[in-house]
C-alpha cells in the first residue's frame, strides 16, 4: 500500500485498516436489495487504493465498498 495515501471520513478524521466506522446517512446497497441504517456500525475497514472508499463487511453483505464521505470515525 502507498504510503503517502491519506484516507479521511466525513470529518477529516485519518482513517487506518482495522478502525470501526459509523454510516451517516440511508445507504441503499445496489444488488442486496436491502439498506445500511444511519449508526450502523461497520468494524474491521480495510483501506482501498482509492482514497475515497473502503471495503468492509457487515451482517447483511460481505465485500461492500463503502464511500468515505458517508462515514464517520467511531
Amino acid at each position: 500500500m502507498n504510503d503517502d495515501l491519506r484516507v479521511t471520513d466525513c470529518n477529516g478524521s485519518p482513517l487506518n485498516d482495522g478502525d470501526s466506522v459509523t454510516v451517516t446517512k440511508d445507504l441503499k446497497v445496489k444488488g442486496a436489495n436491502t439498506t445500511l441504517k444511519r449508526g450502523t456500525l461497520v468494524k474491521s475497514i480495510r483501506l482501498t487504493t482509492n482514497p475515497s472508499e473502503v471495503e468492509c463487511n457487515t451482517k447483511q453483505v460481505r465485500g461492500l465498498v463503502l464511500r468515505t464521505e458517508f462515514l464517520k470515525k467511531a
